[in-house]
């Protein structure tokens, strides 16, 4: 079966896109190189088309109240025009997606509205899960996944660049708010929000305005960015990458989630039990941080080693750009995860030293 193509496809093939498949789209993986891309977005801004991602909007009565079920934040401190990032949960406590919730109307409105964006590779799965956990409650579920293009504008000076193209005072508008605004002259909705470890924004417009947004942020100076860059940036900002890091088997809590856990603030939740048993018991694992002595890189997959034994699994391992430094994400046991311990990783079957550190690896000044 051939790939989607998002609004952006022929834009991206036009600025020389190394094209890949991904949870069944064509994506751009890198433009002019993943190293550039990634120091631009650093130092300046990138441009990512994530037009592949799901786009839900909910509706009805009682709209945050049913999701409140179905995740462990808790929803009810949001206000109109601010979001939450939280994770779905399945009863054994284990992540069926990590996923954006933006509140649009008054909590506790007749008729709620609250858009979610979710992971491209889950869409189909996350539309299912949330239909059969809200069918009799009188929320109407709307996928925009196909319908309209998104557009994520990352780095230091991507307000400066944004603000020319759009109607609202972008310094009014916080981290995790969001608002419907005028994008080019039309109508357009943008969050500060990302999975870059930088400032930025996300833009969604109809798909006959998407060419004609990447074409004036381009000619602002942002540059173009693939997949490749998109992972680095995020690794080096420790976010964790679903179906890597996390999926159905790891808790919140031990992927180091904690802070998006509210068990206190709320009641009955899918996975609760599970996760208060974590946290009376302790857990079995816990996601680290691990940095390599020399150039040797830990990849998906690589064994950890404590003690000689083999104790966990890298779930994602790069060269870091910013850092010039090999960085990991492994899940090891809590004696095996404690900051400066020192472990090992088996990189083409040799042992190479690693050490746990503190989480993130870079942090935006």
């Amino acid at each position: 079966m051939a790939s989607l193509q998002t609004p952006l496809y022929s834009a991206c093939l036009d600025q020389s896109a190394r094209m890949t498949e991904f949870a069944g789209w064509s994506m751009p993986v890198q433009f002019g190189g993943i190293k550039q891309e990634h120091q631009a977005v650093r130092e300046r801004a990138g441009l990512f088309d994530i037009s592949h991602m799901g786009k839900f909007t909910l509706t009805g009565p009682g709209v945050i109240a049913a999701l409140q079920r179905l995740v462990p934040s808790n929803l009810e401190r949001l206000a109109p025009g601010l979001a939450q990032y939280t994770v779905l949960l399945n009863p054994q406590g284990g992540i069926i997606d990590d996923l954006i919730v933006y509140l649009k109307s008054p909590l506790g409105a007749a008729v709620e509205t609250v858009a979610l964006i979710v992971n491209a590779a889950t869409t189909d799965k996350d539309k299912i899960w949330l239909v059969e956990h809200l069918a009799g409650s009188g929320i109407d579920l709307v996928d925009e996944s196909r319908d309209r293009a998104l557009i994520s504008l990352q780095g230091p000076a991507a307000a400066a660049l944004l603000q020319p193209h759009v109607a609202l005072d972008l310094s009014t508008l916080g981290r995790f708010a969001h608002q419907d605004t005028q994008v080019l002259g039309q109508p357009g909705w943008l969050a500060r929000t990302g999975y870059t470890g930088e400032d930025g924004f996300e833009i969604m417009v109809a798909p006959a305005m998407a060419e004609g947004l990447w074409q004036a942020l381009t000619a602002a100076g942002a540059v173009p960015c693939g997949l490749g860059a998109r992972d680095t940036l995020r690794l080096e900002a420790a976010m964790a990458l679903y179906g890597q890091d996390i999926d159905d088997t790891t808790s919140p809590l031990e992927a180091g989630l904690g802070w998006l856990v509210h068990l206190p603030e709320k009641g009955d939740f899918i996975g609760r039990a599970v996760l208060e048993a974590q946290k009376a018991d302790g857990m079995q694992r816990r996601l680290v941080g691990l940095t390599m002595a020399g150039r040797h890189i830990a990849r998906h997959g690589y064994p950890v080693l404590y003690q000689g034994d083999a104790v966990g699994t890298v779930t994602s391992g790069t060269l870091a750009p910013t850092l010039n430094l090999p960085i990991a994400l492994a899940y090891v046991p809590p004696a095996a995860a404690k900051i400066g311990q020192t472990l090992e990783v088996e990189v083409r079957g040799e042992p190479r030293p690693a050490t746990v550190v503190k989480r993130p690896f870079y942090r935006a000044s």
